[in-house]
Order: structure tokens, then sequence, then C-alpha cells
């Protein structure tokens, strides 16, 4: 089975049920692992198509794929770190840029360190596949957990210096029309930013 057409959230949902993206020159698709069985197929297919027409995408399909239940789509572990950004953009004190980079570098159960360790595990199980190009490609698995290993250092050293401001950010104050002790206040300002004042005229010259 072939699947065009669609965006990157189908992208993402097709790859999860396992197919392969494959990129031309003038052409981009999936495509299910080669090898499969005829059922195998239809039954990835079929989960495919339950999943991406239960979230409202229109797919054309063959009968053979149609789905026979729901599939369930809980939100992408990507998805999830990805709302630390909105938190950033939402955030009006450097405290809240920090909480959002801890969740990045924080010791042992940060996102960094955690994808340094799944590098790590998934070089380990490729050495012992037996092919001859395994263990270059582990090495190099190892090589870029060292390399975000490096960036999580870096990272947590901007953490440190927001962690040590202690300041507003003067651009995302909260609104001034609206009361302190307002139970519905907004969290962030959502009124536009103060019109600058333009720009004062020179001087006039001297003759």
């Amino acid at each position: 089975m072939l699947a065009r057409g669609g965006d990157i959230e189908a992208e993402a949902l097709l790859q999860r049920k396992g197919f392969i993206p494959v990129v031309r020159a003038h052409d981009r698709f999936h495509r299910l692992p080669h090898g499969l069985d005829v059922e195998e197929e239809v039954r990835r297919a079929s989960r495919a198509v339950a999943l991406l027409t239960g979230l409202g995408y229109h797919v054309d399909h063959e009968v053979a794929f149609a789905p026979t239940r729901r599939e369930l789509h809980d939100l992408p572990l990507g998805a999830q770190v990805a709302s630390l950004a909105q938190d950033i953009r939402a955030g009006e004190h450097s405290e809240d840029v920090t909480a959002a980079l801890t969740e990045l570098v924080a010791p042992g159960d940060g996102v960094l360190p955690a994808v340094v360790t799944v590098l790590t595990a998934a070089a380990e199980f490729l050495t012992g596949l037996g092919q001859d190009a395994d263990p270059h490609h582990a090495n190099r698995l190892r090589q870029l957990g060292e390399y975000i290993e490096r960036v999580e250092r870096e990272v947590g050293e901007y953490r440190n210096d927001f962690a040590d401001r202690h300041m507003a950010h003067p651009l995302r104050t909260p609104c001034a029309p609206v009361a302190a002790n307002e139970r519905e206040a907004s969290v962030s300002c959502s009124c536009p930013l103060p019109a600058k004042p333009p720009p004062a005229a020179p001087p006039p010259r001297r003759r």
C-alpha cells in the first residue's frame, strides 16, 4: 500500500502506524515495510485509515482497507514536549522559561537525557544484529548521543541564566484595564502592544 497527500500531522500518524517515508526529486509518499504478508499489510493499512478518518481526514482507499474498529489517538510525546513552547510564548516571567527549559534538561528524567538513553539503547540493539555495517551505525548513534549531551549542557546553562534573572518580561505585563483581583483575568496579556511613538523631528539646521 502507498499513501500520498496529507499534511505533516498525517505523515506523523502514518509513520506511527509503521509506514516508511519515501522522498524523491518530484514525488513524496509513504509505503509499508517490505516483507510483510498480505494479512499484515491489510491490518496496518486498515488501522491507518481508521485513525486518519477518525481525525477528520478524507482518505481514498481500497475496500479491503476499510476500518473494522475505531482507532484512538493519544497525544504524541513530541506534541507534549512542543507544548512547552506554548508555555514560553504565554509566559510573563523568566520563571516561566526556567520551568520549560528544566523539563528539557532535568537530570535523569528530562527530555534530552531521555533522548540520549534511547539512542544508547538503539546502539546496543543494533550491535548484535550481525550485519557488517551495524557496529559502524551503532557507533554513530552513540556519537549522536554524545552531541545531544553537549546540547543538554548548553541548554542547562541558559536555563540557569533564566533562573537567576527573576524578572518579568517588559512587553508581557498584564493589561492595565484588568483589575488585579478579577477572577477571570487572563494569564497573559492579549491586548495589542502599544504603538511606538513617532520619532522626534530633527532640530532645524542653523543657517
